[in-house]
């Protein structure tokens, strides 16, 4: 039995990791490891506390998938619920659908019994207010919500680097069977409605029992055009060790073209337990732990450049 999550993830792997004791699934310890992520007003990248688009308007992405039967749910653009996680999963277990968005998300999640919440903190809307008056003239912050046009205003107001946040979780269970888990209050100031890579299986997010799961955080439009945590599964699928295949779907993000370019983070399991992670940028870890480990650990991420865009 195995856990991997991304660096923020450790305020939940003691929960995560008792469920794995107690003989819980792997979906189970991935959904409860996050949900602690989410409820933590501290981390601004996920959940309570996140900070929210360039209206201020809060909105959740989460995606989960069943390693053992290709099973998936995700909900995107979420208002007014706080675990996201949580809803994803009812999706992939109650609907014949994947993703569910926007008002589709919330009403969904009202008909499954979630409480609403209000998941915008003071702190979350002061650090968007200053950002607002920093970047964005008075007249310009007067009418926001009245703008016709928000696509010049928002790449003054969006900050690139704030686009690494997320919560990533893999587990692997008794059985053998592998469960991965995505959850993020998406990219500060964004433009509203915007969509990453954390709710899109195989972009952000992929879990195969066969040959193992990967997730991804950073800039989840690049792990869209790359499909980044799918590429990794398959070049595990095609024999690559794992150290290699997470470097060479890394790799591939060189191929992207364009004008926007930032940092992108994975982290993979295979099927027989071992474990990697790789980031675009030096000195990122993750937290890792087994069964016979008191405690989490924290390990460095293999570093694959990729050169930045931001024009």
């Amino acid at each position: 039995m195995i856990l991997l999550a991304s660096s923020n993830g450790r305020i939940g792997m003691a929960a995560a990791m008792d469920v794995l004791r107690a003989g819980g699934s792997a979906l189970d310890a991935v959904e409860a490891g996050i949900r602690l992520v989410e409820a933590n007003p501290d981390d601004h990248t996920v959940g309570l506390g996140g900070y929210p688009n360039i209206l201020g308007e809060m909105e959740l992405d989460a995606s989960i998938m069943n390693g053992r039967t290709l099973e998936s749910g995700a909900v995107a653009g979420m208002k007014g619920y706080l675990h996201a996680i949580s809803v994803a999963r009812q999706v992939m277990e109650h609907l014949p659908h994947v993703l569910l968005v926007a008002d589709g998300a919330a009403r969904f999640a009202a008909e499954m019994g979630f409480t609403p919440a209000d998941l915008l903190t003071d702190y979350a809307r002061d650090a968007w207010q200053r950002r607002l008056d920093r970047d964005l003239p008075p007249d310009v912050r007067a009418a926001l919500h009245a703008q016709t046009s928000l696509r010049d205003w928002v790449r003054l107001a969006t900050d690139p680097e704030r686009a690494g946040g997320t919560v990533n979780f893999i587990a692997q269970d008794a059985r053998g069977d592998i469960a991965s888990g995505v959850s993020t209050s998406g990219w500060a100031w964004s433009y509203p409605g915007r969509v990453g890579d954390s709710p899109i299986i195989g972009a952000g997010n992929y879990a195969d029992n066969r040959y193992g799961a990967a997730t991804c955080t950073g800039m989840g439009e690049m792990a869209i055009r790359a499909g980044t945590a799918r590429s990794i599964v398959l070049y595990l699928k095609m024999g690559l060790p794992l150290a290699a295949a997470g470097q060479q779907a890394m790799n591939d993000l060189n191929d992207l073209g364009g004008r926007f370019r930032s940092t992108m983070h994975s982290l993979v399991l295979d099927k027989e337990g071992n474990h990697a992670a790789f980031s675009t940028i030096p000195d990122k870890t993750y937290v890792y732990q087994t069964a016979d480990m008191p405690a989490p650990v924290e390990h460095p991420r293999t570093h694959v450049p990729v050169p930045t865009r931001w024009a």
